[in-house]
C-alpha cells in the first residue's frame, strides 16, 4: 500500500486551517485545540514545516505561526517534502546508487517516470485547492474546482518554495507589491 505518513497528514490539516484563518498568527496550543490534535505532535509538525520554509514563526505574546507565502503559491508537494523528505516511491528514484540491484534492474527507468507523475501530480494541487470546501455541491461559485492538470515535465523538476525561505515577512503578508498580483497591501509595519 502506497500511503503517506500520520505527520503528513497532520502537516496538511494544519497548513490548511492556517490557509482558510490566514493572516494572522496562530499559537501552538491554539491549532492543536482547534483541531484536536496533541500538543507534541503540532509542536513537532509546525517545526518541519518552518525548517521546509511552508511557515514563519514569530515569537512573543502576540506571536505564533503563519504562512510564509499565499497558498496558491505552496503545493502539496512541498508539504510532503517538509516533513517526509524528497518524494521517492523505490530506492531508485532517489538516484544513481541507492540500490544494489540497479545495473541488473530492468524498470528502474519505469519507476522513475511513475515518480516523476507522482511528483507533478502534487505539484499541481496547491494549498488554496486544499482549502476550498469541496463538499456535495462542489466548489463554490467561481472556484476552480480540485483536479489533476498534466504538464510536460520540465527538464529539471522545478521545486515550489525556495523563494520562501528568501525573508518572507509574516504570515504571507508583503509590506511592497508582488509582482504576481501587482497590488500593494499598505506601508510597512
Amino acid at each position: 500500500m502506497l500511503r503517506l505518513g500520520k505527520l503528513t497528514d497532520y502537516g496538511t490539516v494544519l497548513m490548511t486551517h492556517l490557509a482558510r484563518h490566514g493572516r494572522r498568527w496562530h499559537s501552538a496550543s491554539e491549532l492543536a485545540a482547534e483541531l484536536g490534535l496533541s500538543l507534541p505532535t503540532v509542536s513537532k509538525v509546525l517545526k518541519a514545516l518552518v525548517q521546509g520554509g511552508l511557515l514563519v514563526s514569530h515569537r512573543g505574546a502576540k506571536g505564533g505561526y503563519g504562512l510564509a507565502r499565499p497558498p496558491e503559491e505552496i503545493s502539496v508537494a512541498s508539504i510532503v517534502a517538509a516533513i517526509e523528505g524528497p518524494i521517492a516511491l523505490t530506492e531508485c528514484s532517489q538516484g544513481q546508487g541507492s540500490c544494489e540491484q540497479e545495473p541488473s534492474c530492468a524498470v528502474r527507468g519505469n519507476w522513475r517516470r511513475i515518480n516523476e507523475a507522482v511528483q507533478r501530480a502534487l505539484e499541481e494541487v496547491s494549498l488554496a485547492d486544499l482549502a476550498r470546501p469541496e463538499g456535495l455541491a462542489g466548489p463554490p461559485p467561481g472556484a476552480r474546482p480540485l483536479r489533476y492538470h498534466p504538464r510536460p515535465a520540465p527538464g529539471g523538476a522545478e521545486r515550489r518554495g525556495a523563494a520562501a525561505r528568501d525573508g518572507a515577512p509574516g504570515p504571507w503578508r508583503s509590506s511592497t507589491s508582488t509582482p504576481s498580483s501587482g497590488a500593494s497591501t499598505g506601508t510597512a509595519s
